[in-house]
């Protein structure tokens, strides 16, 4: 076995408390971008869709950016980060970050959409704001729904890693250390 090994390990109760955090993070960004709709009931845009609501997404957008990116930073300042599986879990931390910091500008993009729909009277420019405002909409939900995925990820590959822990622990309760070796008789008294 390696003598580093031990080393690469993050200690048990750190990686449970950061698949705890991950967790926590993973489940805003997953129902934000499961809740946070343009689309009525039907799948259509509403006659007048909500300036302030859609304002609202892109807020929420920001807070849960921000929270990704304290995670990142905070696991990038711990030791772990460079173990094997650290480096791995702060991959993926660094992907959750830009994935979730483009979320907040296309919630931003369909709410100045939404401002200029009742200004336009041409029904093809309409048409147009209406289809680009769908597509900002739905690319923002869809950058929240892969930075969940991607912490989904992460904290698999720590679940992994407790595993390699148990399976230590497994292997250390089955071979108990030897106990002193027995003395070795002198020549003297054969």
């Amino acid at each position: 076995m390696n003598p580093d090994f031990p080393r690469d390990l993050i200690p048990r109760d750190d990686a449970l408390h950061l698949i705890h955090a991950l967790h926590a993070v993973q489940d805003k960004l997953h129902d934000a971008a499961q809740q946070w709709e343009l689309l009525d009931e039907n799948g259509h845009v509403p006659a007048a869709p909500s300036y302030t609501a859609l304002l609202q997404h892109a807020t929420d957008a920001q807070d849960l950016s921000r929270d990704v990116l304290q995670l990142a930073a905070d696991f990038a300042r711990s030791p772990h980060h460079t173990t094997s599986t650290g480096r791995t879990v702060l991959k993926h931390l660094a992907e959750v970050a830009t994935l979730s910091s483009h979320a907040a500008p296309h919630f931003t993009e369909t709410a100045e959409t939404v401002l200029a729909l009742p200004r336009t009277a041409n029904p093809t420019d309409r048409h147009y704001l209406t289809n680009r405002m769908v597509i900002d909409h739905a690319s923002a939900r869809a950058f929240l729904r892969r930075a969940s995925e991607s912490l989904s990820n992460a904290a698999t590959e720590l679940d992994q890693h407790l595993g390699l822990h148990r399976f230590l622990a497994s292997m250390t309760s089955q071979h108990p250390s030897p106990g002193p070796s027995p003395a070795k008789s002198s020549p003297r008294h054969r």
